[in-house]
């Protein structure tokens, strides 16, 4: 009765699945500035989560005895002129930045991407016709738009859930935060969806007469689905680096309107509005300016770092041996 045979040559080892995201997230922990970019962006989404309800004071809350208090260990950022806690103020600062970055970078590229994407795609006067209508975006100036839609609506919308209030008697129409954030989200949006759509628009046109989508043109498959299956997708790339640079610019764009008084006004807290409240006084409280700026700063260096990480883990063009 013989033996099995034993095999005496080395063991194969298991085929490993190539993945672009997997190699991508590879290269991005292998760069510290981009880890470290990534670990604020996380605290920072963390603190304007669930921050707020872990605070010691309430943002709106008002001690005169405690006014302008450096510092300490009872108010870690120190107290404003009303004795608010400046700490309760910068956390919850933070949730009106990440929302107003959030979701104006939400609608500036959905805007973005759909009509880079139909002017890529289509060509000709279509093209030209987008493109025309972005250059015209690009050249309004920013500060200016903001202001005059910010006085235009806001005075006929307050009006409107006056009424509201009075026809319903619902506390929700109490609430002109909301004028404030619709009018923000808005304006904003229309400054910063440009730059989107030119950047599809670039991806596509090197995109569109790829093999493959020459193939699904040939099968007579829509345009619609043409341009959502197989372009689009292939066209995320740069655009995942834009948006994560373009949540930085959007903070600081919401920070300075606020600072200029056409954003989020008092007393909902940005950091804006802190530092605009802070600066008239840093002479003699520099806490009060400092603190919301150097939160501002940091979060905005955060979203660089891990903005060039993705680029550099995305665009093969910058992978090293």
């Amino acid at each position: 009765m013989s033996s099995p045979a034993l095999s005496t040559g080395p063991a194969e080892a298991p085929d490993e699945t190539v993945s672009l995201w997997r190699d991508a997230w590879r290269r991005l922990i292998a760069n510290r500035l981009a880890v470290f970019g990534l670990a604020v962006v996380a605290l920072l989404i963390l603190v304007a989560l669930v921050g707020p309800w872990l605070t010691p004071y309430d943002f709106l809350s008002q001690d005169i005895n405690a006014r302008n208090q450096a510092p300490s260990l009872v108010h870690w950022f120190g107290t404003d002129d009303l004795g608010r806690d400046v700490l309760s103020r910068v956390i919850y600062g933070a949730r009106t930045a990440l929302l107003v970055a959030i979701v104006v970078t939400g609608i500036a590229l959905s805007i973005g991407v759909l009509l880079g994407a139909v002017a890529g795609y289509a060509g000709g006067r279509v093209d030209a016709f987008i493109m025309w209508l972005t250059d015209i975006a690009m050249s309004v100036p920013s500060l200016l738009l903001v202001v005059v839609i910010n006085t235009s609506l806001k005075p006929p919308l307050a009006r409107w859930m006056d009424a509201k209030y009075l026809e319903t008697l619902n506390p929700v129409f109490r609430e002109t935060v909301w004028i404030d954030f619709v009018l923000v989200f808005g304006s904003m949006a229309l400054i910063l969806w440009p730059p989107y759509a030119r950047l599809i628009r670039a991806q596509v046109l090197s995109i569109r007469s790829r093999n493959y989508v020459t193939a699904a043109r040939a099968l007579g498959l829509p345009a619609g689905i043409v341009i959502r299956r197989y372009i689009v997708p292939n066209a995320l790339g740069p655009v995942i680096v834009a948006v994560s640079a373009g949540l930085g610019n959007a903070m600081v764009l919401e920070s300075a309107f606020s600072f200029l008084g056409v954003g989020v006004t008092p007393p909902t807290p940005s950091w804006g509005n802190m530092i605009s409240d802070g600066l008239r006084v840093w002479r003699t409280y520099p806490h009060l300016l400092a603190a919301p700026a150097a939160v501002l700063g940091l979060a905005t260096i955060a979203f660089s770092f891990l903005g060039d990480g993705l680029n550099d883990a995305l665009n093969p063009k910058q992978w090293r041996k």
